[in-house]
């Protein structure tokens, strides 16, 4: 089946108030990692700024930003902790052209086929709701990535506990449908420790029976990775030939692993800084244009936080798609909560979501 991505409508700024709307107002930063007062912080949705009497895009947005004017006049969209004395910063906190910023909200085609009805049943995103046509359009949607997109997965360590969810996931890699992964110190331990000694934290990956002294073993994944020096070495050293982890590291896909304060270990790549890892995570997703997070509430918020709802593709404005996968309603919901309104929303068991997902496209 064909897939065509909802045509973006920019605004026409030949007409009111975009005519008679002033230049944005600016103030240079005095203070490393401080901004100005009466800053603009971005959020999830394409922000346009007149400068010089031309509207221009903010092309790389994220939530909770500050918009910084370059000296070749780009727009570059900065954690306010990345400030520095003598940026010039964006000032404004209206958002309707009146002070020369405007937040564009409906800019993508919507489905003409919206209920019309004040009120109706099952129109929020629960355990009631039926997914099948959700589905379905992921799996167009994956296709069309593979070759045109960026595909991220946001992934929690309960894949590593099953067996079938482990080998939809390196299918899935294997054969093209992923462009970079986040995750924790937990999902490549356990991976690891599934290829390794067929256990995740003990249990046996397939029967889930725990094993004789199987506490020890992501204990002794990580002691024997750490030996090696790195998750590639040990894949060599090892023979390891399954797992997540394992397709990625063979398939050159970047990866890119974050502390917790419970971390054991941690694995020799985990990022112990909080902010060189979230750096590290926004270098994957700039690239990305659809990405899927799976039962990793904190992960999957973070990340939330650093994704706008679209792209900029070679000059055009695209959708980015952004899925929250989790058997907890309120960790699906929670994007929504931050403010991230375009996240769609999948309440069921991730482990069974990865395997029908690789079903769908074909991996398996």
């Amino acid at each position: 089946m064909s897939f065509t991505l909802p045509r973006y409508i920019a605004p026409d700024f030949t007409t009111a108030p975009f005519t008679s709307a002033p230049n944005v107002k600016t103030a240079l930063c005095e203070q490393d990692g401080v901004a100005p007062a009466l800053y603009h912080s971005t959020s999830m949705y394409p922000e346009y700024f007149k400068i010089n009497g031309q509207w221009q895009l903010a092309e790389e947005s994220r939530m909770d930003a500050a918009i910084v004017i370059r000296n070749d006049g780009t727009l570059d969209v900065v954690e306010m902790r990345n400030l520095r004395a003598g940026d010039v910063v964006i000032l404004g906190r209206s958002e309707n052209a009146e002070e020369g910023i405007f937040l564009h909200a409906d800019g993508f085609e919507q489905d003409g086929a919206a209920n019309s009805d004040q009120f109706a049943f099952r129109q929020g995103r629960s355990r009631e709701t039926a997914f099948s046509r959700d589905y379905d359009f992921l799996y167009n949607l994956l296709r069309h990535e593979k070759e045109h997109g960026s595909i991220v997965w946001v992934m929690g360590p309960a894949f590593a506990f099953d067996h079938d969810a482990r080998g939809a996931m390196q299918k899935l890699v294997e054969h093209g449908f992923a462009h970079g992964l986040l995750a924790g110190n937990a999902l490549a331990t356990h991976d690891l420790e599934g290829a390794f000694l067929r256990t995740a934290l003990g249990q046996d990956i397939y029967t889930q029976r725990s094993m004789p002294n199987g506490h020890y073993n992501h204990l002794d994944t990580i002691n024997e990775v750490r030996r090696s020096g790195s998750i590639a070495q040990f894949i060599k050293d090892h023979a390891i030939d399954n797992g997540i982890m394992y397709s990625l590291v063979t398939k050159n896909v970047p990866y890119v692993l974050t502390s917790s304060i419970r971390d054991d270990g941690p694995l020799p790549e985990v990022i112990h800084s909080v902010y060189e890892g979230q750096a590290a995570m926004r270098d994957i997703v700039r690239k990305a244009t659809t990405v899927i997070c799976l039962a990793t509430q904190l992960h999957t918020i973070a990340t939330g936080n650093m994704t706008p709802c679209f792209r900029v593709v070679n000059g055009t404005v695209r959708p980015l798609f952004i899925y929250s996968i989790d058997i907890s309603e309120f960790a699906t919901n929670k994007l929504a909560d931050r403010g991230s309104l375009s996240a769609i929303g999948m309440v069921t068991n991730v482990q069974d979501f990865i395997v029908n997902v690789a079903k769908g496209v074909g991996a398996l």
